[in-house]
């Protein structure tokens, strides 16, 4: 038969038991999932290289004479949410909001009028931890299929999660 303290020491032991089985799991989901969030906070120069890439790609978009709001809508899909777009000489400053507003505003007073033959180039990276220097250019693709650039331009993108979340013009 057992005892009162003997249902009681059952009792406390079970408890015991439950509580090192929680910790232990927590434990073992805790490094799960450590690795991917390491992983997901850096940004590699494949990574870094495939956002730039994308982005003057869809930016390529957004400024022809024939873009729409889903154009912009693409560009700032590839933008980390915390996105700050900065233009040091022109003094711009623009989080996701404000920045997709910029561009509508500037879709809406038809400012965008670039042709198939308009394309930005990536002329070279430097890429670092997180973050990449950028020269690029504008430029125009002539009767004979080369492109000709015009002046080399540099930006810094930052990277969050693998995504964009700096953009910071040095021009």
């Amino acid at each position: 038969m057992c005892s009162p303290n003997n249902i009681e020491l059952h009792t406390i032991i079970n408890q015991e038991l439950r509580m090192r089985s929680s910790l232990i799991t927590i434990c073992i989901a805790t490094l799960m999932f450590l690795p991917k969030l390491a992983t997901a906070q850096n940004c590699n120069e494949i990574c870094q290289v495939e956002a730039v890439n994308n982005y003057f790609e869809a930016l390529d978009k957004v400024a022809k004479k024939d873009s729409t709001p889903k154009d912009i809508d693409a560009l700032l899909s590839l933008m980390h949410s915390d996105v700050k777009y900065v233009h040091v000489e022109y003094g711009a400053k623009f989080d996701l909001v404000s920045w997709r507003k910029a561009f509508l505003r500037n879709l809406n007073r038809g400012m965008y009028q670039n042709t198939d033959s308009n394309e930005q180039r990536i002329i070279k990276y430097i890429p670092g931890k997180n973050h990449v220097a950028v020269e690029y250019s504008h430029g125009v693709i002539q009767d004979n299929g080369q492109w000709k650039a015009t002046e080399p331009l540099l930006a810094i993108f930052g990277f969050t999660e693998g995504k964009i979340s700096l953009i910071k013009e040095l021009w």
